[in-house]
């Protein structure tokens, strides 16, 4: 009998079958309860003494005892729980339980799986995937899969390393992936690279390009143009350039880069077409092209209404980074021509619904639009109107993240006022495209006196350095020359400072349209410094009402650092050389002052009078008089006031000239007086004999000019 204490009998066996297959054992209790009991007792080893044998063996049943409590005698929950147990030998409903404070405890036995979080990409990991990316968009050209899997490679913390890359490996590749690198940067611009990161890449060249040249003999000429071709796609902006100089350590060679970007490729003539060609790649294009072909496509559109030619037109474009100015000009066009703006909004949306144009590219050519409103007013008098309703309509298609709200009600007045001010702008841009051809500065000063419009001469002087920013070398040194005939004569100072300060407000937007606006607007600031229209302090005034980190900032910055150089001024004199008018300004200078020591040394008046027609410039004849006046204090002599006494008696040296030169000499009096202390005595006195003389009007006040130059200074 102990033999078989360890192993079941068949009939425990399927009671143990029973349960395992989802029936209850109580259903077969009084089945089993016998036999079982047999066998527990046999097996328990106790005495020869037979107890509760089963009916079946003839036997006596056992009796049943119960309980006269009148309690339930049964175990709680069956046997299977309570407090202090461990619940049943078999769970029949299969429930697993899990406790987490359990030493045991393994989390696999959890009935649901356990997500790990993504681990963060490292630079080590992103390097690899970006080798293998840059190799295989140059073996393919496919720009728009390159910009998907870059995307989806994540970490746009190090895009700027993509930037990196890809430039280095294309410094030592042929023209085809130079070009090719160039055109992927543009169209990554933004939607995929943002703006700082980008910045971020060519800084990160510019101080590892000593390494570069190691193995690259020319990597300094190659980045430059790749600097240049940043700029001219407007992916980068030109004041990254000098806030790049002043990081740089002294000595490094990308100090180097960015002076060749500079001189060499961003200051030529027709510098966009230059750079764009360099690589001579097919796939180049002007911005003024692409201008001109999304014109020329959108009014073949309006007039077919045919949209899908006008899609595969943009998509021949091959400029996906350019598109906000399909938007642009798409709706231009709209509100010019009323019955174009059903057709010209289906295809907007038309392009949207494709993916054609991206939603940040629809943004973009929306907020280009809504910056350049004012001037739009002036062409189109409800452009205003007209915008509020396209951008509320935009912000509904999901195009633009802010509807726009500033509404403008425009009363008789202020359309009136509006189209005289679009027809003086007419008029000046007809007066400073004849200056450019002839060179004739007193027709310009008779057409601005036929005029009659002092209020608009601010306005005039912006229009002329903004088209002379995007011609030649010869009509900027031009306009620097007309500015400073013009200066006091016909334009007062004032209106002069509030020109460059609209300017300098406006750049950014000029920039979009004048990629090198930035370092022109500078050299035409400069200039009018070192020729004595502006005073240094003017600088000081503007650039605390600039907001700070803008580009009209980095503008007056980049000016006083530049005059604060040795010889800043002949380098500035000089850098647009001297074809504007055959004589540079310091030229002129300097042969006055030679033509002022011949006549003083015994020279002969008539002579120096024949001299002074020779210079061919009158409205530089206030340098004659300031010059002689200061040569008089100087040799304690007034001879020289004889020569001015007989200018003035020919007509060779005009009244307003000769008031220009006396009041240009009472506002450096100060400067004067530390050299010729009796300086502000000797110039009373020159003014008194020129009043007597009938050089200078009898109301000509030195007292008066003293007084406003003060206040100039206080409130430049």
């Amino acid at each position: 009998m102990a033999e078989m204490a360890g192993f079941l009998t068949d009939e425990q066996r399927k009671t143990m079958s029973t349960v395992f297959q989802g029936r209850s054992p109580l259903t077969e209790a009084a089945t089993l309860a016998k036999p079982v009991a047999n066998h527990i007792h046999k097996s328990n080893g106790s005495s020869g003494e037979t107890k509760g044998l089963s009916v079946g063996h003839g036997l006596e049943p056992k009796r049943e005892r119960r309980s006269h409590s009148g309690k339930n005698g049964r175990p709680k929950k069956a046997g299977n729980g309570g407090k202090g147990t461990w619940g049943a030998l078999l769970d029949h409903n299969q429930r697993i339980y899990v406790d987490r404070n359990d030493p045991n405890y393994d989390s696999e036995e959890e009935p649901y799986k356990l997500v790990a979080a993504p681990l963060a990409q490292s630079l080590e990991e992103y390097k690899e995937k970006i080798q293998s990316l840059v190799e295989e968009y140059f073996s393919t050209g496919d720009v728009s899969g390159t910009a998907m899997d870059l995307q989806n490679l994540g970490s746009p913390q190090y895009h700027h390393y993509f930037v990196k890359k890809l430039i280095s490996i294309a410094l030592d590749r042929h023209d085809r992936e130079k070009e090719m690198s160039a055109i992927l940067l543009s169209a990554l611009y933004a939607d995929v690279v943002q703006p700082d990161q980008l910045a971020k890449g060519f800084s990160k060249l510019l101080e590892s390009v000593d390494d570069l040249a190691l193995d690259i003999p020319d990597a300094v000429d190659i980045l430059a143009v790749f600097l240049a071709r940043a700029v001219v796609d407007d992916i980068l902006s030109p004041a990254f350039l000098y806030k790049s100089l002043n990081v740089l350590p002294e000595g490094s060679q990308g100090i180097s880069v960015i002076h060749r970007a500079e001189r060499t490729y961003l200051a030529a003539p027709h510098h966009a077409e230059l750079v764009e060609r360099k690589w001579g790649g097919s796939t180049q294009i002007t911005v003024a092209e692409v201008q001109a072909k999304v014109v020329a496509l959108l009014k073949e559109y309006v007039d077919s209404g045919d949209k899908a030619e006008a899609c595969r037109c943009i998509r021949e474009l091959n400029m996906p980074f350019f598109h906000h100015e399909v938007v642009k000009r798409a709706l231009i066009l709209a509100m010019e021509q009323i019955t174009a703006e059903v057709k010209i909004w289906e295809l907007l949306q038309e392009c949207s619904e494709e993916g054609l144009i991206t939603s940040s590219q629809m943004a973009k050519g929306f907020s280009r639009l809504l910056e350049q409103a004012d001037d739009l007013t002036l062409d189109i008098p409800h452009a205003k109107d007209m915008l509020e309703s396209l951008t509320i309509r935009a912000k509904k298609e999901g195009w633009v993240s802010t509807p726009y709200t500033r509404a403008l009600s425009l009363t008789p007045e202020v359309v009136g006022h509006a189209q005289e001010t679009r027809t003086l702008k007419q008029k000046a841009r007809t007066i400073i495209q004849e200056f450019f051809l002839s060179g004739d500065i007193g027709e310009v000063v008779r057409s601005l006196q036929d005029l009659g419009a002092p209020d608009f001469l601010a306005t005039f002087l912006k229009i002329l350095v903004t088209l002379a920013m995007d011609r030649k070398n010869r009509e900027k040194e031009m306009t620097s020359v007309l500015i400073s005939a013009l200066y006091a004569e016909v334009i007062p100072v004032e209106d002069i400072a509030k020109a460059f300060t609209l300017l300098l407000y406006s750049v950014e937007d000029t920039a979009l349209d004048i990629p090198d606006a930035a370092n022109e607007l500078a050299k035409f600031l400069a200039r009018a410094v070192v020729d004595d229209i502006l005073a240094p302090f003017y600088l000081d005034g503007i650039n605390e009402q600039l907001e700070q980190g803008s580009m009209g900032r980095e503008i007056v910055h980049m000016v006083q650092s530049a005059l604060s150089a040795r010889h800043a001024s002949e380098r500035i004199l000089r850098c647009w050389g001297s074809s504007g008018t055959g004589q540079a300004v310091e030229d002129a200078k300097e042969n006055i002052q030679l033509l002022l020591e011949e006549y003083y040394a015994g020279g002969e008046l008539a002579e120096a009078c024949q001299c002074i027609r020779d210079l061919d410039m009158p409205f530089f004849h206030h340098e004659i008089v300031k010059k002689a006046l200061i040569m008089a204090m100087e040799k304690q002599n007034n001879h020289i006031l004889s020569l001015l006494a007989e200018c003035a008696k020919e007509g060779l040296i005009t009244t307003s000239q000769m008031v220009k030169g006396f009041t240009r000499v009472i506002d450096s009096l100060d400067d004067l007086s530390l050299d010729i202390p009796d300086a502000s005595n000797k110039m009373n006195m020159y003014v008194e004999e020129a009043k007597a003389a009938g050089w200078l009007s009898p109301s000509f006040s030195m007292s008066a000019i003293s007084n406003n130059g003060t206040q100039g200074r206080k409130s430049p």
